[in-house]
């Protein structure tokens, strides 16, 4: 089972994370650190592209890659060059509360009718879209997923720290995870 961890003290920081561009996210995200200048950009955040998330960073402290459910598959190429070119040597994946990807595998009827009638679809190809693409995206529990992205990022890129959190949208906080 993942743990869940709380920052509400920099001493709440996983010694692992202390004195990293991660800690660092912590710190000016949920303990309101002052906004100076950061590291550069070696962090590389993944972010689910819900618009209630917010992260409080200064500017140019990190790259930000937001796709659904902070899903990064087909994705490596733009992680890629953050890491060989833009010196990212961090990747902080973010996964959040009341996740859509969580629900749209029970949102087949809403999804079609929505390409349909919104997207120009016709019925025939958003249901072969929805079908094919499923399997690929949706997701059951947001901290299991964010758990398994974290490892398979790892396995991609081993000299990369990958650190896998949780952004609880009833309180707009980051939580640390480590699988239990």
């Amino acid at each position: 089972m993942t743990q869940i961890i709380p920052v509400n003290y920099r001493s709440d920081i996983l010694p692992e994370y202390q004195g990293t561009p991660a800690g660092l996210l912590l710190e000016y995200h949920n303990l309101d650190r002052a906004l100076g200048s950061g590291p550069g950009r070696q962090l590389l955040i993944g972010m689910c592209m819900d618009s209630r998330k917010a992260l409080r960073i200064p500017p140019d402290f990190a790259f930000v890659l937001r796709t659904a459910g902070a899903n990064m598959r087909d994705n490596e190429f733009r992680i890629s060059f953050a890491i060989a070119i833009g010196g990212v040597r961090t990747i902080v994946l973010i996964a959040h509360t009341d996740c859509g990807m969580a629900r749209v595998a029970h949102q087949h009827d809403q999804f079609v009718r929505g390409l349909v009638e919104y997207g120009g679809w016709d019925r025939e190809r958003a249901e072969r879209h929805y079908a094919e693409s499923l399997p690929k995206f949706s997701l059951v529990d947001e901290v299991d997923f964010v758990m398994r992205e974290a490892e398979r990022l790892r396995t991609l890129y081993p000299k990369i720290t990958v650190v896998p959190l949780l952004y609880r949208v009833e309180d707009d906080l980051l939580y640390q995870l480590r699988a239990g």
